[in-house]
């Protein structure tokens, strides 16, 4: 774990590094991603079927039927499934919100414009499976398809040994998912955007996943839309001293548990409470059964830093680091938070761990990371919907307008293009 205070002489470098590190994958997965994608593009079912074997150690038996996701619903505990329904009320009354209205009207020109929104035909959903499935996620994937109104929503979840989790298929008929295969890796991905002789293909491709999953996505993008290229997850909170040092600490580790090359950083104006918060952080570690992934990543890229001035100092610094997940936990967060240009998510006030995002606050929890914030949104309702333009004019519309589209399609030398608006004038 680094510590940093604003005031040491070597701050600004030392900062630079934390800001410019990348704590991606290994560039080699790239290559053998690649090899997959062909392999499915190629041979369809028959790649899929042999890569699941190899990587899933299991006889691939493809579709987990709906009755086995309504029954997996039905054998939840109470608690469990209240839990979850009250998560996609919350998530699906947050992103109905989000929908796009059409446009339609006539300019000064008398040029009827606007722009009208569908949702894409077919989305592939991509849920990990094993210790690593997230019903939460599949909540945050599929709802916003549902509300954009996609009428094909398809999971793919990888069945290590042929185990299937069964809150992902209890989260999957809750949602309405039309179809749940047993596949995962980059051969999940390859088979949902190029489709196989028994899975058709989809236009966009949404979900987390492992390196080699985040890499196929990208490689993929243009066959088929995706969310966003993925890293390790990142917590970025920013506290007074007031602040409850032990619920800070938790609030570090939520994100430090995920992944040994999770980040998290803590901004500060209060070195003793700095101090306290990493004795409290240690104290933790030992009672998490997550503990040891935690401690790897708060080890190698945790941070703490200690500024002079937390109002000054603490917005410029986080529009920087551009992180996932911002917690501002202070009495009054509003003037940090209005200085706050380039984040995936933010918490305000004592009371808003960032966990509470993660499952019941309805916003999406699919964010960009590895400092994408700065250009980069959460997933939304959009993600599955595209936009057409249209025009329409009338004779004298086009009299209007037309004779300078004449002209500049003459100083571009396309005289076609010229020709087919003054032909009509």
């Amino acid at each position: 774990m680094q510590r940093l205070s604003t005031s040491d002489a070597d701050f600004a470098e030392r900062f630079a590094a934390i800001v410019d590190d990348r704590r991606e994958s290994d560039a080699g997965v790239s290559d053998k991603v690649a090899q997959i994608l062909a392999d499915v593009r190629q041979r369809g079912d028959a790649a899929v079927r042999e890569l699941t074997e190899t990587y899933d150690r299991h006889r691939l038996d493809w579709r987990i039927p709906a009755s086995e996701c309504e029954a997996a619903f039905a054998a939840l505990a109470p608690e469990a499934r209240d839990a979850l329904t009250l998560a996609a009320d919350r998530i699906r009354s947050y992103h109905a919100a989000q929908l796009p209205e059409d446009r339609d009207y006539r300019d000064e020109a008398g040029v009827r414009l606007g722009a009208r929104w569908s949702a894409v035909d077919a989305a592939g959903l991509y849920v990990p499976g094993g210790n690593a499935a997230y019903p939460s996620s599949l909540l945050m994937n599929a709802i916003p398809a549902k509300v954009a109104g996609v009428e094909r929503l398809v999971v793919a979840t990888p069945t290590p040994d042929g185990v299937v989790n069964p809150l992902v298929l209890a989260a999957a008929h809750l949602c309405g998912v039309d179809e749940v295969w047993r596949i995962g890796g980059a051969q999940a991905v390859a088979a949902l955007a190029y489709g196989t002789e028994t899975i058709a293909r989809v236009d966009v491709i949404t979900g987390p996943g492992n390196a080699w999953v985040a890499e196929a996505k990208r490689q993929l993008y243009g066959v088929v839309g995706i969310d966003m290229v993925a890293g390790p997850s990142e917590i970025l909170v920013i506290a007074d001293g007031q602040s409850n040092p032990a619920w800070i600490a938790a609030d570090l580790l939520s994100q430090a548990e995920h992944d040994p090359s999770s980040q998290s950083i803590l901004i500060t104006d209060d070195a003793a409470f700095a101090n306290t918060v990493e004795a409290e952080v240690e104290a933790l570690l030992g009672q998490l059964a997550t503990g040891e992934r935690a401690r790897l990543s708060w080890q190698d890229y945790g941070v703490v830093i200690v500024a002079s001035d937390l109002l000054a100092e603490a917005p410029a610094l986080a529009n920087r680091l551009a992180a996932e997940h911002v917690e501002i936990s202070t009495d009054d967060p509003e003037p940090i938070f209005a200085a706050l240009r380039h984040a995936g998510s933010v918490f305000l006030g004592r009371h808003t761990p960032e966990a509470i995002g993660d499952y019941v606050a309805g916003p999406n929890h699919v964010l960009p990371t590895g400092r994408r914030a700065r250009f980069a949104s959460g997933l939304s309702v959009l993600d599955f919907m595209k936009r057409t333009s249209f025009i329409s004019l009338t004779e004298a519309a086009l009299g209007a307008i037309g004779p300078a589209a004449v002209t500049l399609a003459d100083i571009e030398g396309l005289p076609a293009h010229g020709t087919s608006v003054k032909v009509r004038l």
